[in-house]
């Protein structure tokens, strides 16, 4: 995807020679020096996870529109196809942990509630660092010595970790049973909504396609992310729809018909609804943002 800022670089995961686990452990200091032409301060879309931990330093990221300051204790959780840059990391320091989707199950109403970065204390910074620690070396023993490698060991302690930085909103979020069934079903709707939301725009082809009604995808929503189904969709067709009309050069009509509105009336008039103005007013508005301020406050 490209606009008049640049291009937004397609992130694949690819492994380090002997570290084909699906899940690797770095650092900022190791991303600047793989990055000696700053690509990292232009927008990526990442296909991995990325976490971070700023155990010291500070400086400036952004993920999908907003804006965010790193200092100590800040935590950020870069999910699969966000797309973000790291405004600003040369004197950050602190772990970065890359893992693909699906090796960290069990998580699914932590990534739709969890922001992209927050803020820990000084206490859960410190056991969160030693959690990252004990992944580091778990991983560096299973590079070095294949025969110790266990990608169950380093997907729990992964786990663990996430657990650990979690906000405390997301962390109270993880499924009791009485929020099982809740769990899964949400988890069902949300991974088809990624794979249909450019085709559907009604909760009832979900409901349809799934086997359930149209209340239990509501419900379950909204006990994984405090919203209901209709208006978790229209969300998801809302970023994707500033993505394209920040990031590409596609005339509003184009993004209209790559988002499945037939009619770019109906998709102006959706947008509108959404955002509280039209498409290309929206557009105009973040192309002189991004100039001005290339980092804005985030919420």
């Amino acid at each position: 995807m490209k606009n008049g800022h640049g291009t937004v670089r397609q992130l694949h995961y690819l492994p380090a020679v002997g570290s084909a686990y699906g899940v690797e452990v770095l650092g900022f200091a190791a991303l600047r020096e793989m990055d000696v032409h700053r690509r990292r301060v232009l927008p990526q879309r990442p296909d991995f996870h990325v976490f971070a931990l700023v155990a010291s330093g500070s400086g400036a990221h952004e993920a999908d529109f907003h804006g965010y300051r790193l200092e100590e204790g800040s935590a950020v959780w870069i999910r699969p196809g966000m797309v973000h840059r790291w405004s600003d990391i040369d004197d950050c320091d602190g772990p970065l942990v890359l893992f693909r989707p699906g090796f960290l199950p069990g998580f699914t109403a932590s990534e739709a509630t969890t922001p992209a970065c927050w803020h820990l204390d000084e206490r859960r910074l410190s056991l969160a660092l030693l959690a990252a620690e004990h992944l580091d070396r778990e991983h560096d023993a299973a590079v070095r010595t294949p025969r110790l490698a266990s990608p169950a060991l380093l997907s729990h302690l992964l786990a663990a970790l996430i657990l650990r930085a979690l906000p405390e909103t997301s962390a109270s979020t993880g499924a009791t049973r009485s929020s099982n069934r809740h769990m899964a079903v949400f988890h069902t709707y949300r991974t088809t909504v990624e794979e249909r939301f450019t085709d559907w725009h009604h909760v009832a082809d979900y409901a349809q396609h799934l086997g359930y009604d149209v209340r239990t995808l509501t419900r379950a929503t909204r006990a994984a992310t405090g919203t209901g189904a209709k208006t978790f969709l229209d969300q998801r067709i809302l970023l994707e729809a500033k993505r394209l009309l920040a990031h590409t050069d596609l005339p509003v009509s184009g993004c209209a018909r790559r988002l499945g509105f037939r009619d770019v009336g109906n998709f102006t008039t959706f947008f509108r609804r959404q955002a509280g103005m039209p498409p290309a007013t929206w557009r105009a508005a973040y192309s002189t943002a991004a100039h001005e301020a290339p980092v804005r406050p985030g919420p």
